[in-house]
């Protein structure tokens, strides 16, 4: 089952917003088979590794790191292949609490006289499969909430320059993260401020994220990287609604009429503009979360600065926090931290962090842990 964890991390940044699944096949003490889920809309990790399998499946045993599927979607079901190349006994690492198979694919092994076992190495699947199995039970994407910051919490000098806090591994680490997420969101300060590409530029044919830019007021420069860059690399502009009752009826304000001449000649560049509702003056964090996730937008590595940072975790958008410090002090009451906002009135408010996981990248620190339940 542990070799089937690794070949299903191979498909990591490529299947969104399906699972990460892998599959192996053994037969006498020895594997016969192996496959993984490469892409989505193409064929499950069962069926690649059963299809390509060139030994006798006949009484062999299938390790899966999740439940087969028992419907037709863009593929045939997995659990009638197993049945059909005769396989005696299935282990399965967990259920998929997919509506469409939550047990039903066990069953229909059951069913067919094949012994099934659920629950080998199921804490590391679930970790694997964190983002799946979020996004399949709310159809919302799954945020990893990415800092980077000196020793005494500043994520840039007072002058705004932050090139570079850490270190290149730590960055490295990053540029990883990118292209194995769906999506990579930062606020519109970050644009005015870094005027960033926001891509993979690892070496090596990577999945490139969608980039997504909250900007309220649609003030994103048409000279920006990601706006000339948009027909390359799919981007999202997140914005506040504008009545068009108001423009019909002749009532709309200066300020609203530039908001709309914006509108149109961004969707022009190849933008995909979409509208959220308003929240103070800005846009609602849910609606948006809502929005991505309909779109089949599973997963999120949230950059912003700390005006986002902040929105993001007020709104109880957050799941995890990669905090990368480096061993530097640049002082500044100015300077800017990883999360601004109002904050918090008591220390027994604050948000906690559990799973806690500490390591050193090379003199940089870096420190991951999952929002704490707040309920």
């Amino acid at each position: 089952m542990r070799r089937a964890i690794e070949l299903a991390k191979k498909g990591g940044g490529y299947v969104h917003p399906n699972p990460l699944v892998g599959c192996v096949v053994v037969n006498d003490g020895e594997i016969i088979a192996e496959g993984y889920h490469e892409k989505y809309g193409e064929y499950h990790a069962e069926r690649n590794a059963l299809t390509r399998c060139q030994s006798e499946t006949k009484g062999a045993s299938l390790y899966v790191t999740l439940e087969p599927c028992c419907h037709y979607g863009k593929t045939p079901p997995c659990t009638e292949i197993i049945i059909e190349k005769g396989i005696k006994k299935v282990y399965v690492g967990i259920l998929d609490p997919n509506p469409l198979v939550a047990g039903k694919g066990v069953k229909r092994l059951q069913d067919a006289g094949i012994d099934v076992e659920v629950g080998l190495c199921a804490d590391e699947i679930r970790e694997l499969n964190k983002v799946f199995l979020k996004y399949i039970t709310t159809k919302r994407p799954y945020v990893i909430m990415k800092t980077a910051m000196t020793l005494d919490g500043k994520i840039a000098a007072f002058t705004g320059d932050s090139k570079w806090v850490t270190n290149d591994e730590s960055r490295k680490m990053v540029h990883q993260l990118r292209s194995e997420m769906a999506g990579v969101i930062v606020g519109i300060g970050t644009v005015l401020a870094d005027d960033p590409m926001l891509t993979c530029r690892l070496e090596g044919n990577y999945h490139q994220p969608i980039r997504i830019v909250v900007d309220s007021n649609l003030r994103i420069p048409v000279d920006s990287q990601l706006v000339k860059t948009a027909k390359e690399y799919r981007t999202i502009v997140a914005t506040t609604v504008i009545s068009t009752e108001a423009e019909r009826n002749g009532e709309i304000s200066f300020n609203c009429r530039r908001f709309l001449d914006s509108l149109r000649s961004l969707e022009m560049t190849g933008l995909d503009v979409i509208q959220c509702t308003e929240k103070d003056n800005h846009v609602d964090i849910n609606d948006l979360m809502t929005k991505l996730g309909a779109m089949g937008i599973d997963s999120l590595l949230l950059e912003g600065g700390g005006t986002l940072n902040a929105a993001f975790l007020e709104a109880g958008c957050v799941d995890e926090v990669l905090a990368f410090i480096a061993p530097k002090i640049i002082g500044g009451a100015d300077a800017k931290t990883p999360v601004s906002g109002k904050g918090i009135d008591k220390m027994s408010e604050a948000i906690n962090l559990q799973d806690i996981d500490i390591q050193n990248i090379n003199g940089d620190i870096l420190i991951k842990g999952k929002i704490c339940s707040q309920e």
